[in-house]
């Protein structure tokens, strides 16, 4: 049996994750080395994106675009 956090944070965060997914999405957390978080950062400026998240995405479907050639 699942015992849950009933704190209005931990349900907030569930509500949170059940849109996502009811988006087709998925959170998780990744330990990165700070370079990378960096260059994410940098990237995300760059390419005038709101997340880190809207980074990862572009970089691994770029990603994908190039390993599918």
């Amino acid at each position: 049996m699942k015992i849950f956090a009933t704190t209005p944070k931990a349900q907030e965060m569930r509500a949170y994750r059940a849109r996502l997914s009811a988006e087709g999405q998925h959170q998780f957390i990744a330990a990165l080395p700070r370079e990378i978080v960096a260059f994410l950062d940098e990237f995300k400026q760059r390419q005038g994106l709101r997340s880190r998240s809207e980074a990862l995405l572009q970089l691994i479907e770029q990603g994908r675009q190039t390993a599918r050639q």
